[in-house]
């Protein structure tokens, strides 16, 4: 088992908000949206909606979803899976652990 990867700080993310981190530093096709919920949760997800082009870590983060800010599409924060048109394809969800106020991200392990 790895140790994961920091990529943030607790406090780099607002509430209701998220934040973009590189493919590059990931190693993952996609850059990773880190979304943390409006009850403090962190949770990773592929950060491209499945719909168009659209950064997920811009969307709107609430309730256990993140609302992609061009289309208003849907995915579920705890599996990526879609839970509002346009998109119809899920996004990829990784796996988060917090230590110490440090967000740990391991790619492309199942939450």
């Amino acid at each position: 088992m790895t140790e994961g990867i920091r990529v943030a700080s607790l406090d780099d993310i607002p509430k209701g908000e998220g934040v973009a981190i590189a493919r590059e530093l990931t190693g993952t096709a996609d850059d990773i949206a880190l979304l943390r919920d409006d009850d403090g949760t962190v949770w990773a997800l592929d950060n491209t909606c499945t719909h168009e082009d659209a950064a997920l870590a811009d969307g709107w983060v609430e309730g256990g979803f993140v609302e992609c800010p061009l289309h208003s599409s849907r995915f579920c924060l705890k599996d990526g899976e879609v839970q509002g048109l346009p998109a119809t394809r899920g996004v990829c969800p990784h796996r988060v652990e917090i230590r110490d106020g440090g967000v740990y991200l391991f790619p492309n392990e199942t939450p």
